[in-house]
This record gives structure tokens, sequence and C-alpha cells, in this order.
């Protein structure tokens, strides 16, 4: 869609970034066949770890090693094959560092993180895990069943990155403005909402992409008549 005068709801400043999928420009990434591969968020924006949107088209596929990275992959629509395992919407699949991957499939969009792990002192690299989000309980986040929070990743030591659902009913918000030392890197589900970042405020629906850097204050409302949901990560369980 062409937009008059050149509008956007793009914005990209020094501790935030709001990305529209009418902004996407898909990049050519090595390993990778019959895709688009939309780099959403980069070193090159500031942040600590990359965020990618890969949708498949007939016979798509992806080969490599994480190398120093560790991966989390979510499927967002249709299914892929990871390693020979079946992943349908709603599953995820994390890897450790140096671990070979091939993901295929077809019409499916999928969600890619990587960020390079951190070992910690006494404690063993996790092995690769898959699950599936249907599977795990939304807790009222901090008492409040109206904004639901489902924890995918193990919450231990050996884990230096964290993945989450947020799930808000109509009217639902965070309950205050936080202003913390972890970023974040999400995506829309679906619903729409307000979103503060910094002292700016930003309406956002399902496939907007939010970088939120260190110490940016933010909040959320659940502002239409369904359900808003998104999926983000956050840096967890290491030395600043």
């Amino acid at each position: 869609m062409n937009h008059p005068l050149g509008f956007s709801r793009n914005v990209v400043k020094r501790n935030y970034a709001l990305l529209t999928p009418a902004g996407f420009v898909p990049s050519h990434v090595p390993g990778w066949s019959n895709v688009v591969f939309n780099v959403l968020i980069s070193p090159a924006l500031g942040a600590r770890f990359s965020q990618h949107l890969v949708t498949f088209a007939k016979a798509g596929k992806g080969a490599g090693n994480t190398g120093r990275q560790q991966f989390f992959a979510f499927v967002v629509s249709g299914s892929v094959t990871l390693n020979k395992k079946p992943l349908d919407a709603g599953s995820f699949a994390w890897l450790p560092p140096r671990s070979e991957f091939t993901i295929s499939g077809t019409d499916a969009r999928l969600l890619l993180f990587e960020k390079p792990y951190e070992p910690l002192a006494g404690t063993d690299v996790p092995t690769a895990l898959i699950g599936r989000e249907s599977k795990i309980e939304g807790q009222p986040f901090l008492g409040d069943p109206d904004a639901r929070l489902q924890t995918l990743l193990p919450d231990t030591p050996a884990f230096d990155m964290a993945m989450n659902i947020f799930t808000y009913q109509p009217g639902a918000t965070l309950p205050f403005v936080e202003t913390h030392i972890m970023e974040h890197g999400l995506l829309m589900l679906a619903g729409q909402g307000v979103y503060r970042l910094d002292s700016d405020w930003h309406p956002v629906q399902e496939g907007d992409v939010i970088w939120i850097g260190p110490y940016c204050p933010q909040w959320f409302v659940c502002s239409g008549k369904v359900p808003a949901r998104y999926i983000y990560y956050k840096d967890v369980n290491r030395h600043p």
C-alpha cells in the first residue's frame, strides 16, 4: 500500500523503535532460500540481540550453525520442521550455541531471536528444548487476572534470556510505568493498544515490532475490544 506524503507510524529513536509491517524490507541472508527474511532488530539499531521475521514460501529453508549465538524460534503461523521435528503455530524451540540447524516450511511465519550466550561459572549450558505456548498456563501479573504472563523458557540461572507472552484483556494495563536495565524486543501477536515509550505515546496493533532499550520508560494499555497479545524478549540472570 502506498502512503501519501511519506506517512509512516515507524519511529526510530536513541532508546526505542516502533517498526510496522508497511515498512519492513527483506534482507538476503546466507543459508536461507525461498523465504522473505526481515531483520527487525539488530545491533545496528543499538540492541544487544537480533530479532527476525522469516516468511516461508514454497519449500522455504534455512540451515547453518548457531555459532556463539543462542537461537529462540517461535512459529507465528503455519508449520515448520526444525531438525526433523515438526512445529506448528504456537510451538517454540531454543537452541544452544554451536548447534547445527535445518528449518524448512511452506506458507509459514517464524519469529527468530539470536543472542550471544554468556556462560555462567559453575552452570552447564542448557540442552535444546521444544515447547508449545498452549501448554503453559498464563499467570496473573502482579495479581491482575486480566494481564497474564506465560513464561516460555525455564526461569533458571543457566538461561541468560527470557521469552514471555503477555495477554491483556480489553482495558488491562501494565500496573506501572516500568524503567529498568533489561531491554526488550517484541512482536504484537494480536489485538491493539497504546504503548508509552520514553515520553511518547504510540498506537500499536498486530504485526508491529518494538525495540525498547535499557532504562526506557514503558507502559501499555489494551485499547481494543479484543485481547491484545505480544511475545517479547528480555536479558536476564547476568551481571550488567
